[in-house]
């Protein structure tokens, strides 16, 4: 039982670790405010609820199973919250998503 609890929390905490990664690759990759913040904010979300539930799974605590738990209720009522209202304050402020040009659109119609 041990064998399969320890193998079930490192099959969560690596693809959460490399979730993670990724989001924090798309904050220097992505080409525009909007990409980055959409990127970060959904890889962030499930790369920390995977590290989340990964940890959750090693403790014989209860008590630090719960804490766990709480954050990461925390978390998923506050980080898609926060992007929200990042994108929200910068579309208010006039910042512009980039869209694709119409002479692409256009050459790809046949016009």
């Amino acid at each position: 039982m041990e064998a399969a609890r320890e193998i079930l929390t490192w099959l969560t905490l690596v693809p959460g670790a490399v979730f993670c990664v990724i989001g924090a690759l798309g904050l220097l990759r992505l080409p525009e405010f909007y990409a980055r913040i959409h990127g970060a904010g959904i890889t962030d979300t499930l790369g920390a609820a995977l590290v989340l539930i990964g940890l959750m799974l090693q403790p014989a605590d209860w008590t630090v199973t719960v804490k766990l738990l709480l954050i990461l209720v925390f978390l998923y009522l506050t980080s898609p919250t926060a992007a929200h209202a990042l994108i929200h304050a910068a579309y208010t402020s006039g910042l512009e998503p980039q869209l694709a040009d119409d002479s692409s659109e256009s050459r790809r119609a046949g016009a």
